[in-house]
C-alpha cells in the first residue's frame, strides 16, 4: 500500500519561502495523482496543487497561482510544494495525497485515497 511520508515546513516570516517534501513509500509515482490541500482549525481543508504524474500536469487554487509551484522528481519518488512570497493566511497544516489517474484530476479530497501525516506551516512575524 502507498504511503505518502512528508517532510518541511516550519516557521517563516511573511515574504519568506518553505518547500514541503512528499515521498511515496511502498510505491513509485507510477500513474498517480499527488495533491497537497491544507487546513485550518475551523475551516474546511482546501486543496492547493496538484500533478498528475503521467504527463507532469498540474492544477492550482487560485490563491496559489503565482506563489506555490508544484513538482516531482520521480528518481527520488517525491513530489515538491515549493512556496513563496507566504502570506500569515498562509498558515496550516499541509497534508499531501495520492489518488488514482483519472482525466483532469482535480483539487477534491474524494480524489485522494492515500494521505500523509501532515506538517505545519506557520507565517507570522
Amino acid at each position: 500500500q502507498v504511503r505518502p511520508v512528508q517532510s518541511g515546513g516550519g516557521w517563516v516570516q511573511p515574504g519568506g519561502s518553505l518547500r514541503l517534501s512528499c515521498t511515496l513509500s511502498g510505491g513509485t509515482l507510477g500513474t498517480y495523482v499527488i495533491g497537497w490541500f491544507r487546513e485550518v482549525p475551523g475551516k474546511e481543508r482546501e486543496g492547493v496543487a496538484r500533478i498528475q504524474n503521467l504527463d507532469g500536469t498540474t492544477r492550482y487554487a487560485d490563491f496559489a497561482k503565482g506563489r506555490f509551484t508544484i513538482s516531482r522528481d520521480v528518481a527520488k519518488n517525491t513530489v515538491y510544494l515549493q512556496m513563496n512570497s507566504l502570506k500569515p493566511e498562509d498558515s496550516a497544516e499541509y497534508t499531501c495525497a495520492v489518488g488514482p489517474y483519472t482525466l483532469n484530476a482535480g483539487l477534491g479530497e474524494h480524489e485522494y485515497d492515500y494521505w500523509g501525516q501532515g506538517t505545519q506551516v506557520t507565517v507570522s512575524s
